[in-house]
């Protein structure tokens, strides 16, 4: 069954039921177009590419919660604008957060700013992790927040060890993604 003939709102239908090839024509329809897109405005191909990446994996995790009040290309084109965004806005904290902390290096004094600035990213972490599917969510908090093992995790979850550890291990990745190596300063 070719899926090129399909109209993006039957793509968007087959998505939501879990139809992995209507994923694969939407990404194979939208992705070069969205990497342009976000290429003219950060002129980086490899926050460009991550974007990209990212909004496609966000995409397939939450194809089911995902309400397209829009059109699918507007709902795409709308989310790289919104992740560019945050992307600067993140990239503006960090050169602000090196700076607070190049100043501490060289003066040796703790300032109010600096206490504002981690203050600031603790909450960007925060609501990146409120972001994640509900069940990694839950499993990345036990095992970040409340120091539970994997082990303990899966016998309270019910759930295997591997599905907790593979868990953890994807939401690190997703937050990788979003804050690099301030993610493991503040964690």
């Amino acid at each position: 069954m070719s899926y090129k003939s399909h109209n993006d709102r039957e793509l968007t239908d087959l998505l939501k039921s879990d139809d992995r090839l209507a994923y694969t024509e939407i990404y194979n329809r939208y992705h070069a177009a969205l990497y342009i897109h976000a290429f003219k405005r950060l002129q980086s191909r490899e926050e460009c590419k991550d974007i990209v990446h990212e909004l496609f994996t966000v995409l397939w995790i939450k194809r089911q919660e995902i309400d397209f009040k829009t059109t699918l290309s507007g709902y795409l084109y709308t989310s790289v604008r919104n992740k560019i965004f945050d992307l600067l806005a993140k990239q503006k904290l960090k050169v602000s957060y090196t700076q607070s902390i190049q100043q501490f290096a060289e003066t040796g004094l703790v300032t109010t700013d600096h206490l504002v600035r981690q203050n600031q990213l603790k909450a960007l972490i925060d609501q990146e992790i409120a972001n994640l599917p509900e069940r990694t969510r839950q499993i990345f908090e036990l095992s970040r927040k409340k120091f539970l093992s994997h082990q303990e995790i899966a016998k309270e979850l019910d759930l295997s060890e591997q599905t907790v550890k593979s868990t953890v291990n994807n939401a690190l990745k997703v937050l990788r993604i979003k804050f690099g190596s301030l993610l493991f300063l503040s964690l």
